[in-house]
């Protein structure tokens, strides 16, 4: 068997070329740019990781239902019941079948669209009082959006104080998750660690409250995952975890979207156009009208190929592979960069280029099933893709149908990585308000 390729092994878990290369995202590019689809390279957490950037290579590890347990230790503060993101597979299937069958139903979205459209709407209104009086900023925004979104979806109208809840999460996330891409808080360390363990605490205990038996009444995620045999502790968890997932990574996607579309206005003008036909007199769309905004879908989804949320994700092997002529062997750690594998050039032309054609039906037919993953692959793929399409789907419909977003002149946006793709100093719109109606 051949050798993988890959760079010299420095022994420092690849640190110095990561953070030479200004983070793991870029350096995955530089690496599959150098060696090659398949790459062995140094990876904190772990002794090497193999890195696949291929689509058709990726579909001989489609069906590994295991993660390193090394690279998912930092979410393991914030489960009682057990890392959620590493469980063994004889639990996590059932897990994982509980939670698809609420947030990948239709029904729970149709159930709960009002709901999320009078939220979205919310902020569209508040824009639009403070129109004039500057450039607003979407990821700040957006992302208090998306969380408030979750929010009701898992909590229902059980949460007395919304904006609080929102408040203990922004906490909890720069202690456990952000604190290595983002400056610190202030205070000690050990004060933000009671900061961060006082609003962990008010969390669960939120949770708890609302997922009480006797508040249950009409919280169907609640419901799926009690029938589904979990403890209490393990229904509390795992909707903290999915409210931790939703967290940024919607509002994430919609900024993104806007501030690409704000620099293609002749894709923006097709989008706005079939947005107004389709919502004729209305200022936000029905359920049903989703499926009709397929050019909105498609700018959405070129957006999360250019721009993933969630920019890579990782496999454990459970027994020795052979791939592309190399041998992989048991307990090696699989990484899955989303943000090479999308810019792949041999399935995707000119990829840096922003073109949501490359979306229409016959296109995506001639690609490989895996071309395309911004929510991963396989049976450790988000259980919130649909949930969080969705909702994405939504919030753009009522912005655009609403305003015009032009870019700031002279601001720079650089994609960076945080717990999600983020912009380095934010993303930062002027905006326009349209007519109501045509």
């Amino acid at each position: 068997m051949s050798v993988i390729p890959g760079p010299p092994v420095r022994g420092d878990g690849g640190l110095h070329d990561i953070a030479a290369a200004g983070g793991l995202h870029a350096y995955q590019l530089r690496l599959h740019a150098e060696y090659g689809p398949v790459v062995r390279f140094e990876l904190p957490g772990t002794d090497s990781a193999v890195s696949i950037a291929d689509p058709v290579l990726l579909e001989a590890t489609a069906g590994i239902d295991k993660r390193p347990e090394e690279l998912f230790a930092f979410l393991a503060p914030l489960c009682e019941a057990g890392n959620l993101q590493t469980l063994p597979a004889d639990e996590h299937t059932p897990w994982r079948r509980a939670v698809l069958s609420v947030l990948a139903g239709r029904r729970s979205h149709e159930a709960h669209f009002p709901g999320l459209s009078a939220l979205a709407g919310r902020l569209a209104d508040r824009w639009a009082e403070q129109a004039g009086e500057g450039p607003v900023e979407l990821q700040k925004d957006l992302s208090a959006l998306s969380l408030r979104m979750i929010c009701r979806y898992a909590l229902g109208n059980g949460v007395h104080d919304p904006d609080e809840v929102v408040a203990a999460f922004e906490v909890v996330l720069t202690e456990y998750l952000g604190r290595q891409y983002q400056p610190a808080d202030p205070g000690t360390e050990e004060q933000r660690r009671k900061r961060a363990e006082e609003a962990l605490t008010y969390l669960r205990a939120t949770v708890n409250d609302v997922l009480a038996p006797a508040h249950q009444d009409g919280n169907a995620l609640a419901a799926a995952l009690v029938a589904a045999g979990m403890s209490p502790a393990r229904v509390r968890d795992t909707v903290l975890m999915i409210m931790l997932a939703a967290h940024h990574t919607t509002g994430v996607a919609v900024s993104w979207t806007l501030y690409l579309l704000s620099r293609h206005p002749a894709e923006a003008e097709r989008v706005t156009a079939e947005i107004d036909e389709v919502l004729s007199d209305r200022v936000a769309p029905e359920y049903a009208d989703l499926n009709r905004l397929t050019r909105l879908q498609m700018a959405l989804k070129e957006s999360m190929r250019l721009y993933p949320p969630g920019p890579y994700g990782a496999r454990e092997t459970t027994e020795d592979l052979v791939l592309a002529g190399y041998e992989i062997p048991t307990g090696t750690t699989i990484f899955y960069p989303f943000w090479a594998v999308h810019m792949n050039p041999q399935y995707w032309p000119d990829p840096e280029t922003f073109d949501p054609g490359r979306f229409t039906p016959d296109q995506v037919a001639g690609r490989p099933r895996y071309a395309y993953i911004p929510f991963g692959l396989g049976p450790r793929s988000c259980e919130g893709a649909r949930l969080a399409t969705m909702e994405a789907e939504l919030v753009l419909a009522i912005l655009l149908r609403r305003f015009r977003f032009q870019p700031v002149s002279g601001h720079d946006v650089v994609p960076v990585e945080r717990f999600v793709l983020w912009a380095a100093d934010g993303i930062r719109m002027n905006l326009t308000p349209r007519p109501a109606t045509r």
